[in-house]
């Protein structure tokens, strides 16, 4: 059994798969929670994509001998993607993740990959597994964040409403509308643009926030909230065939 793990930003995502069947995945898991699940399941080998910790500390950090097969995503690991990056050292581990992904369901398909995290990414990957690059946007809450710490009045406000009205009456409401419609049509503006181009690109939406837009988006597309996951094992696999 192989586990990967997404270690985020602000949560802790992880799946067992057996060979390149995932057989469960958990969401928003606790550093605790994450080792009584390991110690649950145990696993034949790792692999982990972090934002912000180094492969030992994640060792450390998981209970791991220093002889167990863990694999920590980072950018000279070898994976099943042709990179045209100009600094593929500072491309994302999740970015790339996502994109192996999306080869992974889609092969011989052209695919544009929107991750709705932290930050938003917008990452096409063409049919012969090329990675093309892409966009990085604010994330849908560092949109409230970012006018709560940059202004004086503006409050700390968290979305509500599905669909807020374009015409809102009050400052709340305001702020969520202007943020809700205005990421909604960027998806969408972007989404048009790149089917311009590709009218059969295949478009896979994963992310925590891809919830609240998933139906507000215009179809067709596919939502995979494991894609990152699924993504990492068949990094995995990549290298312990390798």
């Amino acid at each position: 059994m192989n586990v990967a793990i997404d270690w985020g930003n602000t949560s802790i995502k992880v799946a067992w798969f057996d060979q390149n069947q995932l057989v469960q995945a958990r969401h928003k898991v606790l550093l605790s929670e994450l080792k009584r699940l390991l110690m649950d399941s145990p696993a034949e080998a790792i692999i982990v994509s972090s934002t912000n910790r180094p492969g030992e500390a994640l060792r450390e950090e998981l209970d791991l001998p220093t002889d167990f097969p863990l694999l920590t995503l980072i950018g000279t690991t070898p994976v099943p993607l042709e990179k045209h990056y100009d600094t593929p050292h500072t491309l994302g581990a999740d970015r790339v993740a996502a994109a192996v992904g999306a080869k992974v369901l889609f092969p011989d398909e052209d695919c544009l990959v929107i991750d709705m995290g932290t930050c938003i990414t917008y990452d096409v990957v063409d049919a012969a597994s090329v990675f093309q690059g892409g966009m990085i946007s604010p994330g849908f809450r560092m949109r409230f964040q970012a006018m709560n710490a940059f202004t004086e009045r503006l409050p700390l406000v968290e979305p509500e409403e599905q669909q807020p009205p374009l015409l809102a009456k009050n400052t709340r409401q305001a702020m969520q509308a202007g943020v809700i419609n205005g990421l909604q049509a960027e998806l969408n503006g972007i989404l048009e643009k790149h089917r311009r181009e590709k009218p059969a690109i295949k478009v896979l939406l994963c992310g925590g926030d891809a919830p609240f837009f998933e139906a507000s988006l215009k179809p067709s597309l596919f939502t995979v909230p494991d894609l990152v996951l699924i993504g990492l094992n068949r990094i995995l696999t990549y290298n312990l065939m390798s």
